[in-house]
């Protein structure tokens, strides 16, 4: 998010592509066609253990993970017992998670509820729109832009058709006692320029900025999102950005944090985060 006096002098030499799918995202991450990117820690890690040249350079997002449902009455993911939910990206993050989430809770994933996967976030969106599934697992935009497009939106004037129910993050503080955060994504340096502290500095401290003026004056950010990526509206771009947990790091401070949540992924699905947990080097600059 560009709209900062710190970025006015990378913003007249940056040109924005956004990636819709993994492959798109591997694409832009291997042709050297890009510098930075924002990305899944656990991509970051999967394609740094794999040889490609990158490095991370803060944790922007904190966890945007809800289950969304027609019934308000779902507080727990074991008010979900007996019911089917749509989840994408079977063995991947949010799949992981929710698996995870629920033996924490004393529930049996594979008993206790019956999954439907889907390839992507939009698809599974589309099912609880269509209301061929009534609950699903979906991140932040996804969320807002189901609530809107069911006039399920706080300002509706009308009952909701569809409920934010769980908070996914507030679920994982919870369950494990901590604090509702999870190191979820945050923008990497790519090729030449990953050795640059001069770059990586720059780019951190915009980024930064950025961040928190996209928290102070979400509409504005919201409209800027929405000029930028065909599928959002301003309104769900603004609802999507209200909806984060409000937390920034560095990737370097943020160690700690990612290194137990990418054990976690690599206790489960080795593949998610390349076979290893990364060495100190990926973490950014340290102070």
């Amino acid at each position: 998010m560009i709209e900062s006096g710190v970025l006015n002098d990378l913003a007249q030499h940056i040109e924005f592509q956004v990636w819709t799918n993994p492959d798109q995202l591997r694409a832009l991450s291997l042709n050297g066609n890009a510098d930075f990117i924002a990305m899944p820690t656990n991509v970051a890690a999967n394609m740094y253990n794999r040889g490609v040249p990158l490095r991370l350079v803060n944790v922007s997002v904190w966890g945007i993970l809800w289950m969304v449902s027609r019934n308000p009455d779902m507080k727990t993911l074991a008010d979900f017992q007996g019911e089917e939910i749509a989840i994408p990206f079977r063995a991947d993050m949010p799949d992981i998670m929710f698996t995870y989430l629920a033996e924490q809770a004393g529930l049996d994933p594979h008993k206790d509820f019956t999954v439907r996967y889907t390839a992507t976030p939009m698809d599974a969106m589309q099912l609880l729109i269509m209301r061929r599934v009534d609950h699903a697992l979906l991140a932040e935009p996804a969320v807002s832009m189901a609530l809107r497009k069911t006039r399920s939106f706080p300002l509706s004037v009308v009952a909701p058709d569809l409920y934010r129910s769980v908070d996914m993050q507030q679920e994982w503080g919870r369950l494990l006692q901590t604090k509702p955060f999870v190191p979820q994504a945050g923008m990497v340096v790519l090729g030449e320029k990953r050795t640059d502290g001069i770059w990586v500095a720059r780019l951190e401290q915009a980024y930064a900025a950025s961040y928190q003026w996209c928290i102070a004056t979400p509409q504005a950010c919201g409209e800027m999102a929405a000029r930028h990526i065909d599928l959002l509206t301003p309104e769900s771009a603004t609802d999507a950005i209200e909806a984060w947990p409000v937390h920034y790091a560095t990737a370097s401070e943020s160690q700690q944090a990612l290194q137990d949540f990418l054990q976690l992924l690599l206790e489960r699905e080795p593949a998610t985060v390349g076979g290893k947990l990364p060495d100190n080097a990926f973490y950014g600059l340290k102070p």
